[in-house]
């Protein structure tokens, strides 16, 4: 398993650009390219604005080593209607996370964010606090499920997660699911766009969550282009394909619930060091079905 996981350097990057053999920065008009698509690239730009939307998803520290932490990133025009709205480009916190979340009926909250120059979701899940409970409506907690390709085929299950191992065979704790928190790679598998709340507030939160990773019950994580759906609180085995040279790779997302996109969307590995959320490059083949 986690030989399959391993991963390739980004395509365009040479062997002087990366360590051991992994990119860990992103120019400017790689950026553009793995950000934007045509349609929700024209979109960003339009309500962005192109310089100040690029030049800030850099992800880079001011010393110009890369920066891990996850930073809000708020809507144009959304600075009172989001809730980290006087939060933008600060880094995220999980104590931000948790008192949002003692504000909603269902304990989850969520945001939209930027990590070394991707566009993410963030998700609180109050898994702990609910994993013992009887399956309920209203009552989130992570769950599992099979997980198939665009084509149908089973790939393999959520809880195959719990297998991944780093190189020394030691269990890979940051992707499996831990501190109540998701991160997401934020490109809509259908055509690239940017779910979630990039252009239009989006409370997915205040979902009734029925069990089972359905479509029903409300607001799911939204890909405003073209409709796709999905239930952050399943968790799958999923397989996409790379669209420049056709390889694919499998790995770990939420449930697609609806809409046209193929599959889910990707987790990011992460960790929490002293309050502040940071993302791990570990993996990059998730972002690669946008190349």
């Amino acid at each position: 398993m986690a030989r399959q996981f391993r991963l390739r350097p980004s395509p365009g990057i040479t062997g002087a650009e990366t360590s051991n053999n992994v990119a860990t920065t992103i120019d400017r008009r790689r950026f553009m390219k793995y950000t934007f698509n045509a349609a929700g690239g024209v979109i960003a730009m339009a309500s962005l604005g192109a310089v100040g939307f690029a030049s800030f998803l850099m992800g880079q520290a001011a010393s110009g080593a890369e920066d891990t932490g996850v930073r809000y990133w708020v809507p144009k025009g959304q600075e009172d209607t989001v809730w980290y709205g006087a939060m933008h480009e600060q880094i995220m916190k999980k104590s931000d996370l948790v008192a949002e979340a003692a504000n909603s009926d269902t304990g989850m909250a969520g945001a939209q964010g930027v990590w070394s120059g991707l566009p993410v979701n963030i998700v609180y899940i109050p898994h702990e606090e609910n994993e013992s409970k009887p399956p309920a409506e209203g009552v989130p907690r992570i769950q599992y499920g099979e997980g198939r390709d665009s084509a149908g085929s089973f790939v393999g299950h959520g809880r195959e997660i719990f297998d991944v191992t780093l190189e020394d065979g030691t269990p890979d704790l940051a992707l499996q699911p831990h501190d109540n928190i998701l991160l997401l790679f934020s490109r809509c598998p259908h055509l690239c766009c940017i779910p979630g709340w990039q252009l239009v507030a989006n409370d997915f939160t205040a979902d009734t969550w029925l069990p089972g990773g359905v479509d029903a019950g409300g607001n799911k994580l939204f890909c405003i282009c073209h409709s796709s759906r999905y239930d952050p609180t399943m968790l799958e085995k999923n397989s996409n394909r790379n669209r420049n040279d056709g390889s694919t790779f499998d790995y770990f997302g939420v449930r697609l619930t609806g809409g046209p996109a193929p599959v889910g969307l990707p987790l990011i590995p992460f960790v929490v060091t002293d309050d502040v959320i940071e993302g791990l490059d570990t993996y990059q083949e998730w972002y690669t079905f946008c190349d």
